[in-house]
């Protein structure tokens, strides 16, 4: 309903939102715009034809291993399979359990990085002197190569005799500790949380940064505490990036490799789906198992990306809506 009087025109917030969403009427191209769009088309089959080839040309031909018998150790008894190698990939249990183990370690690294990403981002988010260079050193770890990262984790930090973490435990009188090989799932666990806390720390501080100041300022004049304006404000505030971190941190994290094949190769609870894939396939010289392996893994992942894309599109909507 409108009413109108002689100078202006009320209209009701139904109208109104009906208004927004009527589409404004199509506008024929020119020549010209109809030629620019055919040529940015155009520039994009190249990208477009070699992510093709290098992604989805190698998942098909892992299907068509997964349906053969092809063990490199008898190579001449090849064949086809059908679905045989996915039964004996879910009846041998081996695929469960480095579910359970990939769950398990990304879970709690996630929880990790997650937490101590926080209390660094609020730190920084803070001046001080050097912050420049503080916030330099705390985003390297994520900069280094897994492997090195582990190297150093393995030998320099957890190792059972030069280690500088029992050399630290010596001076409050603890005996040294071998930790990959009495602890291997929390050295994993340790050298994920620290190569990816400053993902988790980068992502929150911009959150922080992002905060109306005014907002908190007004909270103060108020007489909220630090803690009450953190659990009250500035927490729900960060809701969406703590939501963005941890489902990037996850998919990151899923394909991790490198430290559980230089910690641990797979013992002690540590043999994750990424591990297992390699041990059939580089150990077990079974092709047709390991493609199968792959092929599953291939899965879960995309079925944790579906539902981490699909949180993501949700909370950009709703941050649009809000706008």
């Amino acid at each position: 309903m409108a009413i109108a009087d002689s100078t202006r025109l009320v209209v009701t917030a139904p109208e109104a939102k009906a208004r927004s969403k009527r589409k404004a009427p199509k506008v024929p191209m020119t020549p010209r715009e109809r030629k620019n769009l055919r040529l940015a088309r155009a520039l994009l089959w190249p990208a477009l034809a070699v992510a093709i080839v290098i992604t989805q040309v190698p998942f098909l031909i892992t299907i068509y291993y997964s349906f053969q018998t092809w063990n490199l150790q008898r190579p001449g008894d090849r064949g086809f399979a059908g679905f045989d190698n996915y039964a004996r990939v879910l009846a041998n249990g081996e695929f469960f359990s480095s579910l359970w183990a990939t769950v398990l370690i990304v879970g709690v690294s996630a929880i990790v990085s997650l937490v101590v990403g926080m209390l660094l981002a609020m730190l920084l988010d803070r001046k001080f002197f050097g912050q420049g260079l503080a916030r330099t050193l705390l985003i390297t770890p994520f900069l280094m190569m897994p492997a090195a990262s582990a190297l150093i984790w393995k030998w320099s930090m957890l190792d059972n005799d030069a280690g500088f973490v029992n050399w630290a435990l010596g001076f409050i009188g603890i005996d040294p500790v071998a930790w990959n090989t009495s602890f291997p799932v929390a050295t994993v666990i340790i050298a994920l949380a620290w190569q990816y806390t400053p993902f988790m720390m980068l992502i929150l501080l911009a959150g922080l940064q992002s905060q109306p100041q005014d907002v908190i300022e007004a909270a103060s004049v108020d007489g909220a505490g630090p803690l009450r304006t953190f659990v009250s404000m500035t927490l729900p505030h960060l809701r969406q990036y703590v939501e963005l971190a941890v489902l990037l941190g996850v998919i990151l994290m899923l394909q991790v490799f490198d430290p559980i094949a230089i910690m641990t190769k797979g013992t002690g609870g540590t043999k994750t789906m990424a591990y297992l894939l390699y041990e059939r396939a580089f150990i077990g010289l079974d092709i047709g198992e390991a493609a199968a392996y792959g092929v599953l893994t291939v899965i879960v992942t995309i079925i944790v990306a579906t539902i981490a894309l699909r949180t993501l599109f949700k909370m950009f909507k709703v941050e649009g809506d809000l706008r």
